[in-house]
């Protein structure tokens, strides 16, 4: 009776799929979101080595990068990126080059008895920005959005770029409260760990080595 409640529902509101569509597409989103990536993988380094609110401001930030992709997808940016090998090459290495920069910083950060305090609600507003940064950097989110959720609307219904626009925001919603999830494991692991400034030296370095080798896996990653 519910499901039949909400297909009726939706049926209601012309731009948004239809249950048939919606069903499917949430389940491969969650899957999708479960699997570890690039963006989960930069969620559990920050939160390792500034905590479980560097890991959240993190997630957010991946939400914000995201929701950029879903709305140049939208508007049709995105196939011209898709189209066009200058601009995804320009992207790609724009983006490593970040990642990399990001890698260093923490790398040389000076660690002492004052740095374990936890960070300041304007220190994790820069980390909400590098997370929109580095997730707007990387074409190849552009590329997946642009591959995937095309798949799941309705021509027939019209206005497709709304459609898009829908499927995108339930696909990064879904993203942000699994990488949240991770973040606060892994946050919560770092506050046990992070106490002597010996260790907390040692998961910059981790830190700093994890973002170098994604910068290294965008910078040589391919299109396809």
């Amino acid at each position: 009776m519910a499901v039949a409640s909400l297909s009726l529902m939706l049926d209601g509101l012309a731009f948004i799929p239809s249950l048939d569509h919606l069903l499917p597409f949430m389940a491969a989103a969650l899957a999708l979101n479960l699997t570890p990536g690039a963006d989960m993988t930069y969620v559990i380094t920050r939160a390792l080595s500034q905590g479980r609110g560097a890991g959240i401001a993190s997630a957010f930030g991946i939400f914000g990068g995201s929701a950029v992709h879903t709305l140049l997808a939208a508007v049709g940016i995105a196939a011209l990126l898709a189209a066009s090998e200058l601009g995804f090459q320009i992207l790609k290495w724009v983006g490593a080059a970040y990642l990399l920069y990001l890698a260093v910083r923490i790398f040389l950060a000076k660690v002492g008895p004052d740095d374990l305090a936890a960070a300041r609600p304007a220190g994790l507003w820069r980390i909400w920005a590098e997370g929109v940064l580095v997730n707007v950097l990387n074409p190849k989110v552009a590329l997946f959005i642009l591959a995937f959720l095309p798949q799941f609307t309705e021509p027939a219904k019209g206005a497709v770029w709304a459609q898009i626009l829908v499927l995108g925001t339930l696909f990064n919603i879904s993203g942000t409260i699994v990488n949240c999830g991770v973040a606060v494991i892994a946050g919560g692991l770092a506050e046990r760990l992070r106490r002597q400034p010996r260790i907390k030296l040692w998961m910059n370095r981790v830190t700093a080595t994890v973002l170098g080798a994604l910068a290294l896996r965008l910078a040589f990653s391919e299109r396809r």
